[in-house]
């Protein structure tokens, strides 16, 4: 299986590249990842609604760009579908038994998704009802693909 982790700005904190990088590292043997990183866009604070629409568009227009039409899209939103570690890992398994070699993850900006990725996202996921900063998300998930694998294959993984 690919799996592609397409998110929204640059990662500068030394600690999550770290923690990204150990869990690459063990996910080598299981699948192939690789996280593509597009520009955010620069905004000031303070945003009016229209202002902020066209921030997720630019953002979302750099995002579908890397997306390809063979690519099972999974978009991290507030709104997506919750789900156990358990049945996360059996949507992963089920994407793998039907041929869904390629799977993509989506995670934002600090604004979230525009309409036009979500329209193309296959279905989306929230890990939680919180907001968690966009870059740390890029950790939690790399883990809990790591964990899915670990599930899926039988093997221990703490609970």
């Amino acid at each position: 299986m690919n799996i592609y982790i397409i998110a929204v700005g640059k990662l500068k904190e030394k600690y999550l590249k770290q923690g990204i990088e150990e869990y690459t590292k063990r996910l080598s043997s299981y699948a192939k990842i690789d996280i593509i990183e597009v520009a955010d866009e620069k905004a000031p604070e303070q945003l009016s609604e229209q202002q902020m629409e066209l921030v997720k568009k630019k953002e979302g227009e750099r995002i579908l760009g890397k997306i390809t039409d063979d690519m099972h899209v999974i978009a991290l939103a507030i709104e997506g579908k919750m789900m156990s570690s358990e049945q996360f890992a059996q949507t992963l398994d089920r994407l793998a038994t039907y041929g869904k070699s390629k799977v993509a993850f989506v995670i934002g900006g600090s604004l979230g998704l525009s309409d036009d990725v979500m329209k193309r996202a296959n279905e989306s996921l929230s890990f939680s009802k919180m907001t968690f900063p966009h870059q740390l998300m890029r950790l939690i998930l790399t883990e809990q693909i790591y964990r899915a694998f670990r599930i899926n294959r039988g093997e221990p993984y703490h609970k």
